[in-house]
């Protein structure tokens, strides 16, 4: 079973992910789309080889895997980079997916994301959340604000992930990055630990119940710098699912610290683009005087307005950003139909900035000199001027 070998093809192919099943070939994900690696089906003496190379220096993951039939860890692969590896039983049988996280963080613009993300990676205190599905994007955007404040600051940077996907070198800031698993037994005891390792920025690998998102706020409200993920698909779903991980009677006092704390919400889908590869639509949320008190006063469904009419602040809506990738090009009107949060309003939204966009080309057009070689006539004031200046006269 040459895993490595796998793997090369799956990054010579520009793909994200590689899946394996046993009775199934190994799979690549190219461009959102899964393709056959080789015609070889996989049999469960492959699967268990993978199992013992990816969990060769963490032998009690291997041993958890078997007894639960679940396990999270990272691989290696010499001269490749770094893979996420999910492994998980299904009907009895081993399968594996894993994630190719690349040796070079990308910069804000090779990801293209916008001015307000940046913004965001800037902050030095608060809240501030990445979020969106599965193999959307949120570690990789993650990873390069991380980099950004490595490479500007002088601070600590303290990661608990589950596992560690991108390794941040020390540049301006000292990074400590803790494993679930290996740095510490659990997500709850990483968590409960941090405050006590003098950290200026704290990235928590993913809010997922009461107990992380408790520990994010009180982080925040103490002056720190939190970053974290969560599977929510805009910010104003994010808002109502943080404020919901806590019980009925603490989401007033939830509401009144999140409108405190959060600085802003980034929210991703990846779409394929019309040439090859993906780009990424990205809404941005910061957290105004207009969004902190709607936070208090639990009216999230008002917050996408609030977004789309704060240009000022940097901030954009999923629709405003998918018309925009069509106009661009960029994607085509179906596809980001298909990703837009409500289809109906993009639709119109796009017909209405593809007339714009027409009407601006036309007088653009109209407005241009006459250029079929005959000379036009000057204005009176300008013939004036010609007859000062002419030594005849």
């Amino acid at each position: 079973m040459d895993l490595d070998g796998l793997l090369a093809r799956v990054i010579e192919l520009g793909g994200s992910d590689m899946h394996l099943k046993v009775a199934s070939p190994a799979m690549a994900r190219v461009d959102g789309e899964l393709v056959p690696l080789e015609e070889r089906l996989l049999s469960d003496s492959d699967l268990e080889t993978i199992v013992a190379l990816v969990t060769e220096l963490t032998p009690a993951k291997r041993e958890a895997f078997f007894t639960h039939g679940e396990l999270d860890t990272a691989y290696m692969a010499e001269g490749l980079g770094r893979f996420r590896v999910n492994g998980f039983r299904q009907r009895g049988a081993i399968s594996f997916a894993f994630r190719f996280i690349p040796k070079e963080i990308p910069s804000f613009d090779k990801l293209g994301l916008p001015e307000g993300v940046k913004a965001l990676a800037d902050e030095h205190r608060g809240l501030v959340l990445v979020t969106g599905a599965t193999g959307s994007g949120k570690s990789t955007t993650l990873a390069t604000m991380i980099n950004s404040i490595n490479r500007g600051r002088k601070h600590h940077i303290v990661t608990i992930e589950d596992p560690i996907e991108f390794v941040h070198d020390d540049w301006g800031c000292i990074v400590n990055q803790r494993e679930v698993g290996i740095d510490t037994d659990s997500y709850s005891e990483g968590l409960r630990r941090v405050l006590r390792q003098d950290p200026d920025v704290i990235l928590l690998g993913e809010l997922r119940d009461e107990e992380s998102a408790q520990a994010a706020l009180r982080a925040a409200e103490s002056g720190h710098f939190v970053l974290s993920t969560m599977h929510t698909i805009d910010a104003a779903e994010t808002i109502g699912r943080l404020v919901e991980f806590f019980p009925p009677g603490k989401h007033d006092m939830v509401r009144q610290v999140l409108a405190g704390v959060l600085r802003g919400v980034v929210s991703q889908r990846l779409l394929p683009k019309t040439s090859g590869g993906r780009v990424a639509a990205v809404e941005v949320m910061v957290n105004t005087a207009r969004i902190a008190d709607l936070i208090r006063e639990g009216r999230s469904d008002e917050i996408t307005e609030a977004i789309e009419d704060g240009d000022f602040h940097k901030m954009q809506s999923f629709s405003q950003h998918l018309v925009q990738l069509v106009l661009e090009g960029l994607v085509d009107e179906e596809t980001a139909g298909n990703a837009a949060s409500n289809r109906h309003d993009f639709e119109i939204a796009v017909q209405h900035a593809l007339r714009r966009k027409s009407a601006a080309e036309k007088a653009a057009v109209e407005a241009e000199p006459a250029q079929s070689g005959e000379a036009t006539e000057p204005e009176e004031g300008n013939e004036v001027r010609l007859r000062l200046a002419s030594p005849d006269r």
